[in-house]
């Protein structure tokens, strides 16, 4: 990460109120992905899976789109 947790959430307080469980997403630098040799981007067929204890389970599944 380029900024640490206490930072960003000291620059996102500064013009939003942060509640306890808010999640603040990050994401990555553009252009971190073209840097990758093998495969940077989601494509039709990749799955994504997320988990948080306690609160729940999403699956993505992507597909091309028409």
């Amino acid at each position: 990460m380029i900024f640490d947790v206490a930072h960003l959430i000291w620059y996102v307080s500064q013009f939003m109120v942060l509640n306890p469980g808010d999640v603040i997403n990050t994401g990555t630098p553009a252009g971190v992905a073209l840097g990758s040799q093998d495969r940077p981007y989601l494509r039709a067929g990749d799955v994504v899976e997320l988990e948080i204890d306690h609160l729940g389970r999403q699956r993505q599944n992507f597909r091309a789109t028409p």
